[in-house]
C-alpha cells in the first residue's frame, strides 16, 4: 500500500504548526526521550537479606530492608517465587528492582491492599468502595513533587508562544527545568480554556479543577524573557495568577524490570468491588520506569502519577473467573495531572473495565505499539488533554470507546486528544459529541466513513492505518526535535503574544 501522510504533518513535520491542533508528544517518557533507560549495575541481593525464593516464606521484610540498605545499585531478585504480604515502599531515588526475566522471578502479593492498608471511600456518585479501586500498589514508588514559587509570569501569552516575561529572572538559569503554573479563582475558567469553551450540560465537579501545570526546560534568558525550550500548550492569562515554580522531584531513577507479579486466581469481584489485587503504582515521581514485567490475575495493573517515566514491555494476563467478560478494572491509568509518560510495547491478554486510562487532567502522556483483546482507550473526564495514542491494535474494535467517569466531570477529554493509526478488526467510527471538544485529532483509523478535515471543527483523516505514514507520530516528533540544533537563534523563537 502507498505511504499517505496527514495534513496536520506532513511527510517530516513540515506542515506541523505549533499553534495548531495538533500537539507536540516528542518529550514523553524516560528524560523526554534524550536518554535511554540505564542498566544500573548489579548491586545487593534479596537473597542476602533473608528472602527465599522457594514461594512459601514471606519474604517481604527481607525486601524491605534490601530497599533500605540499596544505595544507587540495582537489587537483584534471582529466580524462584518471592511471598510479600505488604507494600514494598520505594521512597528514595535511585532503587531498582531486577530479576532474572518474568518467567523466572516472580513475586507472589498473598493478599489485598484494603486488607492491610485499610483506605476505605466512595466513589463520585456516593458508592462505598475502596480507593484501591483506582490507585496503589503493592510495588509503590512515592515521592513528593512540591512546586515552590520562584517568580511571577508578567505579560500573557498564547498557546504555541516559547517566550515569556517575568517579574525577576535572578533565580533562573539556561537549561533549569522549571513548572509553568496557573491557577484560576474558582470559576473553572482554566477548565474552560483547556475544553475550548466547549458546552456541556453537567459542570458541578469542574470547579475541582483549579490548576494546570507544564515542566518544561528554559533554553535562554535575555533581560526579562525566558526562552522555553518547549511551545505553551495554553494560553497564559494574568487573572490565572501564572508563575514560574521549582520542578525538584525527591524521587527519581527507580525501576522494576524484568520480573512478574502474581495475584492467586480467584473470581474478579465487578467494577468498584475490588480491594486492592494491585501490582505497581507511582506516584510524585519522575524519570522512573516499569520494564519487561508480566502482571498476572491483578485487579488493576499500573498507575501512573508521575512525570517522563516509561513503561516499555508489558504483558497483562488472566486465568481468574471474569465478571461480564472483564478481569479487572484499570489495566494502565494515567491519572492526577501525570504528565509526559510513556507506554510502549504492551500486550494485553485479558481483558480490563478500562484497560488504558487517562483521567483528571492527565496530559502529554504517549501510548504506542501495543495491542490487546478488546482494548478500551478510556478517557476518564476531567479533562486528560494533549494525549496520544499511535500505532495501537485494538483487536476487536468493540470496546475502543468505552469510556468512564461521574458524568459531572465534564467530558472525556480536554483539546489535543489525538488517535494516530489505531487498527482494529471491526470497522472504528466517531466515539460521538459528548467524548470532547471538537478539537480531537483522528488520523489514520480503521474505519468506513470519509475524511473531514475542518482546521478548526471535525478533524477525522480516512486513511487505513497500515498506509499511514509515518506510523509511529511520537517517534517522528521526537527524531525531528533531536534533529534540530541546540543553538537556535533566540529571535526565531515565538511569541505569538495575546
Amino acid at each position: 500500500m502507498n505511504a499517505t501522510h496527514s495534513d496536520l504533518w506532513g511527510k517530516s513535520g513540515e506542515k506541523w504548526d505549533p499553534q495548531g491542533r495538533l500537539p507536540d508528544f516528542s518529550f514523553a517518557g524516560y528524560h523526554s526521550g534524550e536518554q535511554p533507560i540505564p542498566e544500573p549495575q548489579s548491586g545487593i541481593s534479596v537473597l542476602d537479606f533473608g528472602a527465599v525464593g522457594d514461594g512459601q516464606t514471606d519474604c517481604t521484610e527481607a525486601f524491605r530492608r534490601a530497599i533500605a540498605e540499596s544505595d544507587g545499585l540495582a537489587i537483584e531478585i534471582p529466580k524462584g517465587q518471592f511471598i510479600i504480604s505488604d507494600i514494598l515502599w520505594i521512597r528514595k531515588p535511585n532503587v531498582v528492582l531486577r530479576g532474572e526475566g518474568s518467567k523466572n522471578t516472580i513475586i507472589l502479593p498473598t493478599t489485598k491492599l484494603e486488607m492491610v492498608r485499610p483506605r476505605m471511600s466512595s466513589t463520585t456518585e456516593g458508592l462505598k468502595t475502596s480507593s484501591y479501586s483506582w490507585s496503589g500498589g503493592f510495588i509503590w514508588i512515592h515521592g513528593q513533587l512540591e512546586h515552590k514559587p520562584i517568580t511571577k509570569i508578567t505579560a500573557e501569552a498564547v498557546r504555541g508562544a516559547q517566550i515569556l516575561t517575568v517579574k525577576d529572572t535572578s533565580g533562573l538559569n539556561a537549561g533549569q527545568m522549571v513548572t509553568i503554573q496557573m491557577e484560576d479563582s474558582g470559576d473553572a475558567s482554566i477548565i474552560r480554556h483547556l475544553y475550548v469553551d466547549d458546552e456541556w450540560e453537567n459542570i458541578e465537579d469542574l470547579s475541582l479543577y483549579q490548576r494546570t501545570t507544564f515542566v518544561t526546560r528554559i533554553q535562554h534568558i535575555r533581560g526579562k524573557q525566558i526562552i522555553l525550550e518547549r511551545f505553551l500548550p495554553f494560553d497564559i492569562r494574568l487573572e490565572w495568577n501564572a508563575e514560574i515554580m521549582t520542578f525538584a522531584p525527591e524521587v527519581t531513577e527507580c525501576g522494576i524490570e524484568n520480573l512478574s507479579i502474581k495475584f492467586p486466581t480467584e473470581p474478579y469481584g465487578g467494577h468498584f468491588k475490588e480491594w486492592g489485587m494491585n501490582a505497581v503504582a507511582i506516584d510524585e515521581a519522575a524519570h522512573c520506569w516499569v520494564r519487561d514485567v508480566e502482571i498476572h490475575n491483578a485487579d488493576s495493573g499500573i498507575f501512573l502519577k508521575s512525570h517522563f517515566s516509561t513503561i516499555d514491555g508489558l504483558t497483562l494476563t488472566s486465568n481468574r473467573p471474569k465478571t461480564e467478560g472483564d478481569a479487572g478494572h484499570h489495566g494502565v491509568s494515567f491519572s492526577n495531572h501525570s504528565q509526559d509518560n510513556l507506554l510502549q510495547n504492551f500486550d494485553f491478554q485479558t481483558r480490563f473495565i478500562h484497560d488504558i486510562t487517562v483521567e483528571n487532567g492527565a496530559n502529554g502522556n504517549v501510548v504506542k505499539r501495543g495491542r490487546g483483546l478488546d482494548l478500551s482507550l478510556d478517557h476518564h473526564r476531567l479533562c486528560p488533554n494533549r494525549n496520544l495514542f499511535t500505532q495501537v491494535d485494538v483487536g476487536k474494535g468493540e470496546s475502543v470507546w468505552r469510556f468512564g467517569g461521574g458524568p459531572r466531570r465534564g467530558k472525556h477529554t480536554g483539546r489535543g486528544a489525538t488517535f494516530w493509526g489505531i487498527s482494529s478488526q471491526k470497522a472504528i467510527s466517531h466515539p460521538g459529541p459528548e467524548f470532547g471538544p471538537e478539537e480531537v485529532n483522528f488520523v489514520g483509523l480503521d474505519s468506513q466513513g470519509p475524511s473531514s478535515k475542518d482546521i478548526s471543527g471535525l478533524w477525522w483523516e480516512a486513511i487505513p492505518s497500515e498506509g499511514l505514514q509515518p506510523s509511529d507520530l511520537h517517534q517522528a516528533q521526537l527524531t525531528r526535535r533531536l534533529q534540530k540544533s541546540s543553538s537556535e537563534d533566540p529571535d526565531s523563537f515565538k511569541t505569538y503574544r495575546v
